[in-house]
């Protein structure tokens, strides 16, 4: 760590040539000659700012005739954005503005086809298309790297929230309807359908949304006393005119907030938003067009307006109830006003800032846009939200003059602040029973209510709404096609260098604005079984508990003050061309500023060579968090459970995925924090130290930019030379064949080895499933054996998966079965068909059955294959992160060719070709499957002697 007066003089050095560097790029110095005041068609500019360190120019806009608000982004970012939010605070619990975000993308004036949201996904090469609700705001981002594709979303996503059709028949499929269990039998029972009641069921099962739910609504009653997302108990209670009445008086241009991110002003069909000239640009005119003529700029919001706008102010709370945990609390905040806070912890925290701002994602533009989002719904200024150097610099400033400045705000904001909450969260045992009951009641009173003539109805209604989904015409919306996307992948220069101890380096220059990032992959195919177990736990503490030389908690802000989190998981890689060989090992993976990368890898030889797991009540409790974690991962992550259950014993890389991430794992992890003595843990996790962690089978890759690669080879070389050396013999345990595959670059004679397991041995066996939870939906997932990535039909099923995701999975698990989610798709050589948040998994699983059938018919067109091509294209082009460039060859092995090869594969994929493999794969017993369903008390399941039942 350096002197603060040094720093302040190497920011503004730094500043100042993040300034310069910005007015090189074209973008952001365009944005610059603009001025404030001055009229760009409809609009009128109230803010240029430049943000040198995000690289950008932020432009804030306001539209005259509507008085929509508008901020600008100009950045050299080639994946593109657009966001429209509107403020939608939630006046009760019955969810609406979160079924009104379903369902303005069901359908608008100009696209008036059933569901145009879903079916772009398939006619797009959008790198992100999605909405939220939040708790005082509803977001329509979406994001893509082709200029016509911005186009076409533009025109979608505007018609879809200002013109929407808010039909009857989709707010019973998205909202909520009674319904016959069996849609044609009036003999069936009558139960509550609709897929956001169904989410908000699922939602409702994590504790940690029922306790973020309840403290939002006792600490701030008015404005955020209901729920947004929706209570399932009361979200039969609203009624389709209500919802109607709630898009009119929020969805208007004047309480619109619209973000916007390009990478270019002119050299695309799409122009600017600010082109200069008497001519408005296409962008601007295209938002003009479709709403500026229709409203004027004059809304308010009964019982909760200012100035003609909605607002939500603060609200008076009493104090509290004296508890025990209250004066735990008040007696840490009265000791850090007394004491203060470290220099070395404000720096940590301020280091953080500072890297958290030069790492570059994949969608900075959302990241941006969502930043904003909560500030400026509020009336704040967006433009001040990113100028976060600014702030930092700002109470560096104040802390200068003011020793005692942050415990003065801790004593204003904590401390001497009287709205407070105590709010306690206890087991119940009756809980699910209990949501279950209350449910039952209200379906009761609902049914009571009916007349004669609407019960009667009941069927005609579903089995209408159910024609309605069967309709599939989509010629309105745009579309691209496979001719619009590029023929070549662009490639990645990499290199491979060799330490001094022969660990190979697998370099990959790239614009990292300045940060370094390193992995190492250490395989770990030679410990034993029961080592091999401990893995996961392993990797969960091993930068918790500690070094040697200093505790966790000092670890903690040596690491802060250094790099990023330090991040350690165990890892499994299929192999590309068996299904039958894997690599399973451990990565290790960090970041930090050019600066501090000898600080960096110092860190990571402390940790290899010095970690303690002695302190048991730490260990204790690391075991409880993750235990805690896992559980609570099933409620929103039910789906990839269930994914990687059935597809344990596919291939012998499914079992190892099972124990390290899947239901295994989490009863493993809940029975060892169950344990009173957790010693003979410690001895186990320092003998899967010193066996792993050594510089045998260690392989490693940097990112950075060019001229920073040789200084942190330098780096890493010393931190591989501090390892010990021995390379550990294979487990007379292991029954597998090691196979040595070197990775393929580009340049020299240095190679990269990856120590690969194959169990030639291994035979494939069918097992279903059902895991029985307090959960109240269900997640199904049904999985076939196929082909590894190289296998010549891999592509034809890979666009297979994404043709029956859209063109009958969707229609029949989510609008007709009421799950919020039904699809397919390839992954670790499966052919794997899911649902998500479930109410009917047995009628899923025959689903599934059922597409197997559809595909094999042929019963599709010409367009139906290239759209579901375009899908496949959307996810394999998806933009990668500097620091996630080559990233695909160090772990997996798969070269540039072999992408390439895939590329042209799908490009070639036709109708033939996936009937051809439909039927050599998906036909009944044409492979071998795995079956699994995770979800409530099911007693046909429970009966039926063909599944496993935990």
């Amino acid at each position: 760590m350096y002197a603060v007066r040094v720093r302040h003089g190497g920011r503004a050095l730094h500043r100042c040539f993040l300034t310069r560097l910005c007015s090189t790029l074209p973008a952001v110095q365009r944005a610059l000659n603009y001025t404030e005041g001055s009229k760009i068609g409809g609009y009128t500019i109230q803010k240029v700012t430049s943000v040198p360190d995000l690289l950008l120019t932020a432009v804030k806009l306001k539209h005259e005739a509507t008085s929509a608000q508008h901020l600008h982004l100009a950045r050299n970012d080639p994946n593109n954005l657009f966001s429209v939010q509107f403020r939608t605070p939630a006046p009760d619990s019955t969810g609406v503005p979160h079924i009104l975000e379903h369902l303005v993308l069901c359908g608008s004036e100009r696209f008036t086809c059933r569901d145009p949201f879903f079916k772009m996904l398939s006619r797009s090469l959008a790198t992100f298309m999605n909405a939220f609700t939040s708790s005082d705001f509803t977001m329509f981002p979406f994001s893509t790297q082709n200029p016509k594709d911005f186009q076409n979303l533009l025109s979608v996503y505007l018609d879809a929230v200002f013109f929407p059709r808010l039909q009857q028949l989709d707010f019973w499929q998205e909202g909520w309807r009674l319904e016959h269990m069996k849609t044609e039998d009036p003999t069936s029972p009558i139960v509550f359908k609709g897929v956001v009641f169904n989410e908000m069921k699922g939602a409702f099962s994590s504790r940690e949304q029922l306790f973020c739910e309840h403290s939002q609504r006792a600490l701030q009653p008015v404005g955020y006393g209901g729920s947004s997302g929706g209570d399932p108990i009361a979200i039969p209670d609203l009624s389709w005119q209500q919802l109607c009445a709630y898009h009119a008086s929020h969805y208007h241009p004047s309480n619109a907030r619209i973000t916007d991110s390009f990478e270019s002003f002119t050299l695309s069909l799409l122009g600017s938003l600010l082109v200069s000239g008497p001519n408005a640009p296409f962008y601007q005119a295209l938002i003009e067009a479709q709403i500026g003529s229709d409203f004027t700029p004059t809304i308010g919001y009964e019982g909760n307006t200012k100035d003609g706008v909605f607002s939500v102010g603060l609200q008076g709370l009493g104090e509290g109830d004296s508890a025990t945990v209250v004066d735990v609390i008040d007696q840490v905040i009265a000791q850090v006003v007394e004491s203060g806070f470290t220099d070395e912890r404000v720096e940590a925290l301020l280091h953080k800032m500072e890297l958290g701002l030069k790492h570059q994602t994949t969608n900075f533009g959302l990241t941006l846009a969502s930043a904003v989002a909560s500030t400026w719904n509020h009336d704040g200024d967006p433009v001040e939200v990113l100028r976060v150097e600014d702030h930092v610099q700002r109470l560096r400033a104040c802390l200068r003059d003011n020793p005692k400045y942050l415990q003065e705000k801790v004593a204003h904001y904590l401390q001497q602040n009287k709205h407070r909450l105590v709010l306690t969260m206890l087991p119940e045992a009756a809980f699910g029973e209990r949501q279950l009951s209350a449910e039952a009641e209200k379906l009761q009173a609902k049914i009571s209510s009916l007349g004669v003539d609407e019960r009667a109805h009941l069927v005609q209604q579903g089995l209408h709404l159910q024609r309605e989904q069967d309709k599939d015409d989509a010629s309105c919306l745009p579309t691209l096609r496979t001719v619009d996307v590029q023929p070549k992948i662009s490639p990645t220069i990499m290199h491979i260098k060799t330490t001094s101890g022969g660990v190979p380096v697998l370099c990959c220059d790239q614009p990292t604005n300045g940060v370094v990032y390193f992995r190492a992959f250490i395989n770990s195919h030679t410990l034993t079984g029961e080592m091999k177990t401990l893995l996961p736990l392993f990797c969960s503490v091993l930068t918790k508990m500690g070094l040697a030389s200093m505790d966790y908690r000092q670890l903690a802000q040596r690491m802060d003050l250094t790099t990023g989190d330090l991040n350690v998981t165990p890892c499994i890689q299929n192999d590309h061309s068996s299904l039958d060989a894997y690599e399973q090992g451990v990565l290790f993976s960090s970041m930090c500023l050019d600066k501090n990368v000898d600080k960096m890898m110092d860190l990571w030889k402390d940790i290899f060579t010095s970690s303690i797991f002695e302190d048991l009540d730490r260990l204790k409790t690391l075991l409880l968090m993750a235990a805690q974690e896992l559980a609570n991962g099933v409620t929103d992550c039910g789906h990839m459970y269930a994914m990687t259950r059935a597809a344990r014993l596919l291939t012998p890389a499914g079992d190892i995925r099972e124990n390290f991430e899947g239901l295994a794992q989490v009863s493993l992890m809940k029975r060892l924090s169950e344990y009173t003595d957790v010693n003979h843990l410690i001895g186990k996790l320092s003998r899967l130290q010193h066996q792993l962690l050594t510089s045998g089978n260690l392989r490693c890759s940097i990112n950075s930019t060019p001229e920073k690669t040789e200084h942190a080879l330098m780096a890493v070389d010393r931190f591989v030379a501090s390892l010990p050396k021995s390379t550990p013999k294979q487990s007379p345990l292991v029954q597998a064949t090691v196979l040595q595959k070197s990775l393929p670059c580009e340049d020299g004679n240095e190679k990269m080895i990856r120590h690969l397991l194959l169990q030639s041995w291994f035979r494939p066996c069918e097992m279903k499933t059902y895991f029985q939870l307090d959960v109240p939906v269900s997640f199904a997932a049904h999985c076939l054996r196929c082909v590894p990535f190289t296998d010549p039909d891999y592509a034809s099923l890979q666009v297979l998966a994404r043709l029956l995701g859209s063109k009958f999975l969707h229609r029949e698990i989510r609008e007709k079965g009421g799950a919020y989610g039904g699809a397919a798709k390839m992954t670790n050589g499966n052919f794997t068909f899911f649902s998500y948040r479930d109410p009917s998994p047995h009628n899923s699983l025959s689903t599934f059955e059922r597409s197997k059938s559809w595909a094999c018919s042929g019963k599709y067109n010409a367009q139906d294959v290239d759209e579901a091509k375009l899908s496949v294209f959307s996810a394999i082009d998806a933009p990668l992160a500097p620091s996630e460039k080559g990233q695909a060859l160090f772990l997996s092995g798969i070269s540039e060719e072999m992408r390439q090869k895939h590329r042209e594969a799908v490009f070639s994929v036709n109708q033939d070709s996936l009937v051809d493999v439909a039927t050599r794969y998906l036909e009944k017993g044409a492979q071998t499957s795995g079956v699994t369903i995770i979800g409530p008390q099911n007693k046909t399941l429970t009966r039926d002697p063909s599944w496993i039942v935990h």
